[in-house]
């Protein structure tokens, strides 16, 4: 019963720690991650919340996949909408408890405020993969495709970044004749999140899998 219970609390608790990530990334102005940078320029263009306009996002992934992997594995690919909904609450959570204006802090603060984001988001997405259960619905599209097209998954990971930045900065040319969402933070994203899940599982996946009983 303790595995169990460990398992599930280390992925709730990954669950939240990458929603106040995420979160605390959009807080900086200085470009959100890229993977949720179609959802938040979306919410700015057209006054939208953050947390549904991820929701949708997220369960168009969900729908992708579903052409993308076996009838098999549709059932536990479905289960990423509730995760998804669940998750997108918690944007909606610390989107309000956050009340952080970038516009009013000196800049410096604004760097440590991503440097921590990064940190959060890092944490909260080795938490979440190494518990193995459902992914949440951005982890889950980038593995189909990978999958799919017989490529590593950073390397799937990568080129799925490149597309949400590019198609963020077309829509905001398009709908508002400005860039929204894409920033130095949101290069920074790209290459520090990967280099924080690196680490957080170099210092704890061997431990916490042990205590769940998840295979290394």
């Amino acid at each position: 019963m303790k595995p169990k219970f460990y398992r599930w609390g280390f992925y709730t608790l990954g669950m939240i720690i990458l929603a106040l990530g995420l979160t605390l990334n959009t807080k900086t102005g200085l470009g959100v991650s890229p993977i949720v940078s179609v959802a938040y320029s979306t919410s700015e263009i057209w006054g939208l919340n953050f947390g549904d306009a991820t929701f949708s996002l997220y369960a168009l992934f969900v729908v992708v996949q579903l052409f993308l992997r076996p009838r098999r594995e549709w059932p536990a690919t479905l289960m990423q909408l509730v995760v998804s909904l669940v998750f997108s609450r918690f944007l909606n959570l610390f989107s309000a408890l956050v009340a952080y204006d970038c516009t009013k802090s000196p800049a410096p603060l604004n760097y440590v405020l991503l440097v921590l984001a990064i940190a959060c988001t890092g944490i909260g997405v080795s938490l979440t993969v190494n518990m193995r259960l459902s992914p949440n619905a951005g982890d889950g599209i980038v593995q189909a495709i990978a999958q799919k097209a017989g490529w590593e998954q950073g390397f799937g990971k990568n080129v799925f970044d490149v597309c949400c930045v590019t198609f963020t900065c077309l829509l905001g040319l398009a709908a508002a004749g400005r860039i929204i969402g894409v920033g130095i933070g949101t290069l920074a994203s790209m290459i520090g999140v990967g280099r924080a899940v690196a680490l957080c599982n170099r210092l704890t996946k061997k431990t916490l899998c042990q205590l769940s009983e998840v295979p290394l």
